[in-house]
């Protein structure tokens, strides 16, 4: 049977890998969309219709007009049990403290929003104290801003700030007005709320709202009021579970590898056991049996331990998500039925997976053959091996000139991080063959003079490149996907900023401090070139309908000036003016004088006409309008960015940065989610990296015993043998990461192709060597570490003497 020693490594893994699954799957299934606070009351919600087809699948819904909105909160108040129909209109509201945005939930989109003071009972609020707002200028605000009421508060406007009273306090995020003032500032309505009757039943209003909706809208009762959290809320939802998802596939996946090649290892040692036990008649299937069940007790045991684990680690974890921005600060974990049978399931599953290719190894053990084999490899590999190996190197260098030439950043980075999967598995194929070349390569460093110590690390190397390879291959692995991963995302964070920085001709570039934008007030404060953002909808029947376009609010001249890559195919920049003008992209496959039909952010439709066609890479965004059109159908529309030939003092809300940091800065917090994700996958695969190769090396020293011993007999001293095994252990990490890092810098090198051609412009290779050095100095601490000791527990004993003594 397997004993506790040999079945302690991979009970471990299994462990640490069920505790990442069960965690992951218990925040997983927390991570569900939350029904917004400001509309937990409301048991039926009517939303306007989806948006079409987008890339980006957080956009809003389309909005109805006002008239259209007035129209149906009618009907829907006239329906049974329906004590109110409210429609629920939102607008950027921010309060100033001290003359700053207030600090207080900054986390939360919904903190820097208003609304009617009606839409209050959609959520429950009750005031605190004072009374409900009654007229333009008065407001009820929350009361963790530490205002008073009937004291004057600034609220930040897209228009700028605005004198307030405070009428009165609630317990709850955002700014609540008078209803017509939110109808002034947000005339395009998203939701309707149904406040309904006690005792009346959501599904049955539900269905007579859907005969009063029909195709122009969705009726919402339940869980399914989730997709109304703010858009915000949901990218960072949807962040956190990519994020989950992929540490629990790779959880998985590694310890699975890891404790492949732990039982792996493990038969390779039990040769002799187990030729025994073919000698006294044991069939290979009973011997696959037994293998079988030792593993599939191990992943048992191992997954009710990490079950529990990872259970208690949940809400640990789902505050550090919180805290790191990859959940919204709604987020709560839950624990629900489906997670915990899952990583019960887990642990056998990957026990018995891992085992798998070592049973039908160890059914194969013949008796003589295995008594023959025990001390001596014959050959490095096999032929068909051989193959496969070369045909996996053939496919990754495929891949990586697939990389080079690809259009798009996003397939480059799929065909490299496949380019580098296929490199892995074909160098880790064909090592027992690299590695007596890269040793005889190495000689020098593993040789010191007047020694005999390098000479016994080169031998056992290149006697047992089976074995070398073996736990060289966890160190390549870990280096390999730790020199790519981290790479690719600096160097493509670098190629694009400073790609964004070529296309900008400005000194200064003033932008948003603590606040989702700039106000046109500031925008005028600063003099210089701004961009308005908003969001509208093709209503041509000839593309998707309601398509979610980017449309951005300019003066035509400022714009041109600022814009670097800004070429014009057809028509002039200079005609956009007037209130149905448009600039388009050529992918729009029009002319100018042609109309192009939307709706903008107020619900009401326009058909614009062409004057300008641009080249797709020319604006960051789909469209352009006049700065004018915007304001007018978008009263909450916020300016992103002000381009200044000269540094000023930035206006409220807002900061000033060169353009070198502001490109940089542009994607700042995505690329930080980014890298704190790229440093979690790190983490994971070079944490069980490290621990494959300390369990294989605990294995194979546990084994060596005899082997010690002799070297000692043979008048080594203590400290002698304790610097050949870490000697060994380093030459077996120094290969992994030399065949590790090979690999990975050819993914590199295509993606810097690739980026080079993409951006139009040299790229620089950034490779963030503290990391690589980190990964590295871990799996060497580590199999030193598990060389050592027990090599010194064997050896505190003096050698018994030989029964025969030497010769001369």
């Amino acid at each position: 049977m397997l004993s506790v020693r040999r079945s302690a490594s991979a009970f471990v893994a299994v462990a640490i890998g069920v505790t990442l699954v069960a965690a992951a799957t218990l925040l997983l299934a927390s991570g569900r969309p939350q029904v917004p606070d400001r509309l937990a009351r409301a048991a039926v919600v009517v939303q306007s219709p989806e948006a079409g087809a987008s890339a980006d699948q957080f956009v809003p819904t389309r909005p109805w007009s006002a008239t259209a909105a007035a129209g149906l909160v009618g009907r829907l108040s006239g329906l049974p049990d329906v004590v109110a129909a409210v429609p629920d209109r939102t607008f950027y509201a921010q309060p100033l403290v001290d003359g700053r945005p207030s600090a207080v939930d900054s986390g939360r989109e919904d903190a820097h929003q208003g609304h009617g003071w009606s839409s209050a009972q959609l959520g429950g609020l009750r005031l605190t104290a004072g009374e409900p707002p009654s007229r333009a200028g008065e407001a009820v605000v929350d009361s963790a801003l530490g205002l008073g009421v009937g004291a004057p508060v600034t609220v930040l406007t897209a228009v700028g700030p605005e004198p307030y009273t405070v009428t009165g306090l609630v317990d709850g995020p955002g700014v609540h007005v008078a209803d017509e003032v939110a109808a002034a500032l947000a005339p395009g309505v998203r939701a309707i709320g149904l406040v309904l009757a006690p005792g009346a039943d959501p599904e049955r209003v539900a269905t007579a709202a859907r005969g009063v909706v029909g195709g122009d809208g969705r009726v919402l009762t339940g869980a399914a009021r989730g997709v109304l959290e703010p858009s915000g809320d949901a990218r960072t939802r949807w962040i956190g579970m990519q994020v989950l998802s992929a540490t629990a596939a790779l959880a998985s996946f590694v310890t699975v590898f890891v404790v492949a090649s732990t039982f792996a290892f493990t038969v390779a040692q039990r040769r002799r056991e187990l030729g025994l036990l073919r000698a006294v008649g044991a069939t290979g299937r009973q011997v696959r049996r037994m293998v079988g069940t030792e593993a599939l007790a191990v992943g048992a045991s191992a997954g009710l331990v990490g079950l529990l684990l990872g259970a208690a680690l949940a809400p640990l974890l789902g505050r550090l998500l919180v805290d790191v921005g990859y959940e919204p600060s709604t987020f709560r974990v839950r624990y629900e039925l489906w997670p915990i049978a899952v990583s019960l399931a887990a642990g056998p599953v990957i026990a018995v997976l891992a085992v798998w290719s070592a049973s039908r190894r160890a059914a194969r053990v013949r008796p003589l053959e295995a008594l023959r084999e025990a001390a001596v490899e014959q050959r490095p590999i096999g032929r068909l091996r051989a193959v496969t190996g070369t045909l996996l190197l053939a496919t990754g260098a495929a891949l990586s000139v697939g990389t080079a030439t690809a259009d798009e950043a996003r397939v480059a980075a799929q065909y490299a991080l496949y380019a580098v999967m296929a490199l892995v598995a074909g160098a880790t194929v064909l090592a027992p063959v690299v590695v007596g070349p890269l040793v005889r390569l190495l000689r020098s460093p593993v040789r010191r003079p007047g020694g005999a110590i390098g000479m016994l690390v080169r031998g056992g190397a290149l006697t047992a490149t089976r074995r070398t390879a073996a736990i060289a291959a966890p160190v390549l692995l870990t280096v390999a996907f730790a020199v790519l991963v981290s790479g690719m995302v600096r160097t493509t964070s670098a190629a694009y900023a400073a790609g964004r920085a070529d296309n900008v001709n400005a000194g200064w570039i003033v932008v948003p401090d603590r606040a989702p934008g700039l106000s046109d007030q500031a925008v005028a404060a600063t003099g210089g070139t701004a961009l308005l953002p908003t969001t509208v909808y093709r209503t041509d029947p000839a593309t998707p309908k309601d398509r979610p376009l980017t449309a951005l609010g300019v003066e035509p001249e400022g714009f041109a000036g600022a814009n670097r890559v800004l070429t014009v195919v057809a028509g002039s920049l200079d005609d956009l003016t007037g209130d149905d003008t448009v600039v388009v992209t050529a992918s729009a496959n029009l002319l100018p004088s042609e109309p192009y039909p939307v709706v903008f952010a107020d619900g009401t439709s326009v058909s614009l006409r062409v004057v300008a066609v641009v080249t797709d890479t020319s604006i960051p965004g789909d469209l352009l309008v006049p700065r004018a059109v915007v304001r007018a159908h978008d009263p909450s529309a916020l300016t992103s960015t002000v381009y200044v030939r000269d540094r000023i003092d930035p206006p409220v809300a807002a900061r000033i940065l060169d353009v070198p940091g502001w490109a940089a800065e542009a994607d700042a917090a995505e690329d930080r989610l980014v890298w704190l994700f790229t440093l979690l996958l790190i983490g994971v695969s070079a944490g069980y990296g490290a621990i494959a190769v300390a369990n294989t090396l605990l294995l194979a020293a546990a084994g060596r015993a005899a082997d010690l011993r002799l070297i000692r007999l043979a008048g080594a001293t203590r400290r002698q043998v304790i610097w050949l095994v870490t000697a060994e252990s380093a030459l077996v990490v120094l290969i992994g990461a030399l065949l590790g890092g090979a690999v990975a810098f050819v993914g590199l090198l295509s993606i810097r192709a690739g980026l080079a051609e993409q951006v139009g412009a040299p790229v620089d290779l950034v490779v963030p060597w503290s990391v690589v050095a980190g990964v590295v100095g871990l799996c060497l601490l580590l199999a030193v570490l598990s060389s050592v000791l027990p090599t010194w527990r064997l050896l505190r004993h003096r050698p018994a003497r030989s029964a025969v003594d030497p010769v001369g």
